[in-house]
């Protein structure tokens, strides 16, 4: 890779360019039993083989499909904000890779990454809602799996590069990433990283903390669980300052407790901000990080930015569905709760 042979623009084009497994949501509210029944953990995000993936979408029955992924979730709630975004993933060449390809152009989001051919198919996320609000999510990532080159110049041309920790699954995808991640830097852009889940930290930790050590994140999302798991720290305080040491801003969440962010030393706090009854939990954190982003990029400060954050999650949870409905502004709300 020659970064000579990339044009650096003053002013880049893109607001955000984040890449992530492109994911169609396969929603379905059922009861504790049947969570037990089918042998899945319960409020927690698993991978499943592709057979696994079929099966219990069968034992499903009838659900809703809406497009998903964790990155891409974040950047769809950009929509209204006038916030420039592009995503980078693949789907196949089947009926879901182009509803998800059609919803990101449907909410303005540049998504030129060509679909495969051989037959492989988009990656789905089985999400099965209790009565309680908590999602059980097992996902088949498919051609998720099988991320070709990235088009260096869009990353360049791209103020802030989002990236998922669940791009590390898989070798191509990783590799992808880290290239991107380069390129970021080289080009003088903000790196941000969110963490993903508890499992995906485990299984990668190395990785995540050599990264985060040595100065490659500018911006980390985290829970308090994943917090904790990176750092084998239960002490969140502790956590948090082992983590905000490694980045320039830290972006950490704890549900109903509210939030924290961290930059040059210095804390900020904002509390939940509960919008309505909580129906379903999907989606909260990828909510919180539309919020802060938006903020970021219209350059508020710091206690706004992780309040808006919050006001993000507290509306989605009051819905089926990592994505807002149709209908929902987003920038309504926050103008009447910011005031």
């Amino acid at each position: 890779m020659l970064l000579e042979d990339i044009a650096v623009l003053t002013s880049p084009l893109y607001d955000i360019v984040a890449i992530g497994n492109a994911i169609v949501d396969v929603i379905c509210s059922r009861d504790d039993e049947f969570v037990a029944a089918q042998g899945l953990e319960k409020g927690l995000m698993r991978p499943i083989a592709p057979d696994r993936g079929v099966a219990l979408h069968e034992a499903m029955g009838a659900c809703e499909e809406v497009s998903g992924g964790s990155a891409a979730n974040t950047l769809a709630g950009l929509t209204g904000f006038g916030v420039r975004a592009a995503f980078v993933g693949q789907v196949g060449d089947d009926r879901l890779g182009r509803l998800f390809r059609q919803d990101m152009a449907d909410r303005g989001i540049v998504f030129d990454t060509p679909p495969l051919t051989d037959g492989t198919p988009t990656g789905r996320c089985l999400i099965i809602v209790t009565p309680d609000g908590h999602r059980t999510m097992n996902t088949a990532i498919g051609a998720s799996e099988f991320l070709p080159q990235i088009d260096r110049q869009l990353i360049a041309d791209s103020a802030v590069l989002f990236v998922e920790g669940y791009m590390w699954a898989t070798e191509q995808p990783r590799v992808a990433v880290c290239e991107a991640i380069t390129i970021a830097r080289h080009a003088g852009r903000k790196v941000a990283f969110t963490l993903s889940a508890e499992w995906c930290i485990r299984q990668h930790r190395a990785d995540f903390r050599a990264l985060i050590e040595s100065g490659q994140v500018d911006i980390l999302f985290a829970n308090e669980g994943e917090l904790a798991e990176l750092t084998g720290s239960a002490d969140f305080d502790a956590a948090v300052d082992w983590a905000a040491a490694h980045v320039g801003l830290l972006i950490a969440t704890r549900g109903a407790d509210g939030a924290i962010a961290v930059e040059g030393g210095m804390r900020h706090t904002t509390p939940a901000e509960p919008i309505g009854p909580v129906v379903d939990t999907t989606g909260a954190g990828d909510l919180f990080a539309t919020g802060v982003l938006i903020g970021l990029v219209q350059g508020r400060p710091l206690p706004t930015v992780l309040r808006m954050g919050s006001i993000a999650a507290g509306k989605i949870i009051t819905q089926i569905g990592p994505r807002l409905a149709t209908g929902e502004d987003l920038a309504a709300l926050m103008a009447a709760r910011l005031g």
